[in-house]
Parts: structure tokens; C-alpha cells; sequence
């Protein structure tokens, strides 16, 4: 339930990213809601990820889905 629910809103902010050359894919939601994401394209190595990791996506995910507590990089 979890996992579909911060799915939906990875792909409402998908093209945002997208319109940045970058890409976002969803690669694991553990029980205690920590929600792991890759980073693709430009953003893979950019300095700004970190930002837009922590103020962008995860502020979003908070907002929309209750349970989610921190999201995180994967490692590629």
C-alpha cells in the first residue's frame, strides 16, 4: 500500500525532473518509511541532487503520503 502510494506521486513529479534531463526511479519503500530513489541523467551526477532530493521529492512525499519518514539515494 505504502509502496504504491509513493510510486504515484514519484510519477506526478517525474516530468518536472525529466524537464531538467533527469530522471527518478522508485527502488524500494521499507516498513519504517524510508523510501530508496535513483537518480538518472543529469541528475546522477549533479551537485544540486542532494537538494533536490531533500527539499524537493522528499518534502513532496511527506506531504502527500503519511508514513513516509526520509528518502534516500540508492547506491547505483
Amino acid at each position: 500500500m505504502l509502496k504504491e502510494d509513493v510510486q504515484k506521486v514519484i510519477e506526478e513529479i517525474r516530468p518536472q525532473i525529466q524537464m531538467d534531463g533527469g530522471d527518478i526511479e522508485l527502488i524500494e519503500v521499507s516498513d519504517q518509511g524510508t523510501v530508496k530513489v535513483r537518480l538518472r541523467g543529469a541528475c546522477a551526477g549533479c551537485p544540486g541532487a542532494a537538494m533536490t532530493l531533500k527539499f524537493g521529492v522528499e518534502r513532496i512525499l511527506k506531504q502527500k503520503v503519511p508514513g513516509v519518514k526520509e528518502v534516500v539515494l540508492a547506491p547505483e
